[in-house]
C-alpha cells in the first residue's frame, strides 16, 4: 500500500480585485477601477512547496505515516502471506478430501479472503481519514498564522505559489515564506512545550 500523501491544498488567501461593468452604473473604467482596487493593497506570497519542506509539524506528521504505513504494510502482507499458505494447502490436499470437506474448506477460504479484503478496505480509509484530519490541521495553522501575521504586517491578502498556483511570478521583496516558516516552527514548538508540561503535570 502506498503512504497516503499529505497535500497542502487551498491554502490560498487569494484577494482578487474584481473588475465589473454594471448595466446600471455610468462612468468610466478608471472610475469604476478606483472605487474597486485599494490603492494600498499590499500583497506576499508564500512558497507552500518550501513551507512543507521545512514546516517542523509537517515533518513530524510526515514520519509518522510513514511508520504506520510501513506497519500496516507488513501487517497486509503476514496476512495475505498466511492467507496463501492456506490455500496452497488446499489446493495440495483437495485430491484427497471428500466433496464434503473440499466444500467446507472452500467455504472457509472464501470467508477469510472476504475479511482480508474488508481489513485491507477499512485500513486504507483509515489512512484516508487520517489525511483529512492533518490536512485540516495544517490549513487551520496556516491561515491562523497568517491571519496574524497579515495584520501586523499591513497585509491584505497572503498569495501561494507552487507549480499549479495562478501566481506565474512574485519578486523576492514580497516573499514572506522563510518568515513563515520562522513564525510557524515557533508556535510549533511552543505547543509541544505546552503539551510536556501537561503531560508532566498528570
Amino acid at each position: 500500500m502506498k503512504n497516503v500523501p499529505i497535500a497542502l491544498s487551498g491554502i490560498s488567501l487569494v484577494a482578487v480585485a474584481i473588475l465589473y461593468f454594471l448595466h446600471f452604473s455610468s462612468g468610466s473604467p478608471k472610475a469604476q477601477m478606483k472605487d474597486v482596487v485599494p490603492s494600498n493593497l499590499t500583497v506576499a506570497y508564500i512558497n507552500s512547496d518550501t513551507v512543507l519542506k521545512y514546516y517542523d509539524y509537517y515533518k513530524e506528521v510526515k514520519s509518522r505515516f510513514e511508520a504506520k504505513g510501513k506497519k500496516l504494510d507488513q501487517d497486509l502482507q503476514n496476512r495475505a502471506q498466511a492467507l496463501q499458505s492456506e490455500i496452497g494447502a488446499y489446493q495440495r490436499n483437495v485430491s484427497t478430501m471428500t466433496i464434503g470437506q473440499a466444500k467446507a474448506v472452500e467455504e472457509d477460504l472464501g470467508k477469510k479472503q472476504q475479511n482480508f479484503r474488508q481489513y485491507q478496505q477499512s485500513i486504507e480509509q483509515d489512512l484516508v481519514n487520517d489525511q483529512s484530519k492533518v490536512n485540516a490541521e495544517l490549513y487551520g495553522n496556516i491561515t491562523a498564522f497568517l491571519k496574524i501575521y497579515g495584520a501586523e504586517k499591513g497585509l491584505q491578502a497572503v498569495l501561494k505559489y507552487d507549480p499549479s498556483s495562478d501566481l506565474l511570478y512574485g519578486s523576492a521583496g514580497i516573499d514572506i515564506t522563510q518568515d513563515v516558516i520562522k513564525g510557524l516552527n515557533e508556535a510549533y514548538q511552543q505547543k509541544q512545550v505546552v503539551k510536556k508540561d501537561s503531560i508532566a503535570k498528570k
